[in-house]
């Protein structure tokens, strides 16, 4: 366990279990499930807030059903990794990329991008992606299909089972 989570009880880990299934569960209902009072709740989430462990709630927003039909993973090559911060910079300006990792392996940055066609997905890559100073190239691997998305099970992953 790393030090933040050795700062984590029982009770801490069933609030964030029962949170990671629904994050709209209300305090009031967490606590019932957890026999404590609604107080006891907050403080624990405040708790694990000011620990940074809980960083707000996700909202999971089927893309598709918006007109976003092309979902794909982006590997950017740099020219040079002095130009990383730069091309960050340019990249959080893209609304279409939704997730970017900075990754060991062949590419520096690894990033997940919605569309609503091919056509703004060419569009993305040849007039945004590729024009960014510091950006040598890509590979674009277009996903047909998202069988799993899911959390982890917080309970036995802190407790190491």
């Amino acid at each position: 366990m790393t030090a933040v989570s050795n700062e984590l009880d029982e009770l801490d880990i069933q609030i964030l279990d029962i949170l990671i299934q629904d994050s709209r569960t209300p305090y009031v209902e967490i606590a019932r499930q957890c026999h404590v009072s609604g107080g006891t709740i907050h403080v624990r989430m405040k708790k694990m807030e000011d620990l940074g462990i809980i960083r707000g709630t996700k909202l999971i927003v089927d893309y598709g059903k918006l007109g976003f039909d092309v979902c794909c993973f982006i590997g950017i090559y740099l020219e040079k990794d002095s130009a990383f911060d730069e091309v960050i910079d340019k990249l959080k300006e893209m609304s279409e990329i939704i997730e970017l990792h900075f990754t060991t392996g062949q590419y520096s940055i690894f990033m997940k991008v919605v569309c609503r066609s091919i056509n703004e997905l060419q569009n993305l890559i040849r007039k945004k992606i590729h024009v960014v100073e510091g950006v040598q190239r890509t590979d674009t691997f277009i996903s047909l299909m998202q069988p799993i998305e899911r959390n982890i099970q917080i309970d036995q992953t802190i407790k190491g089972e």
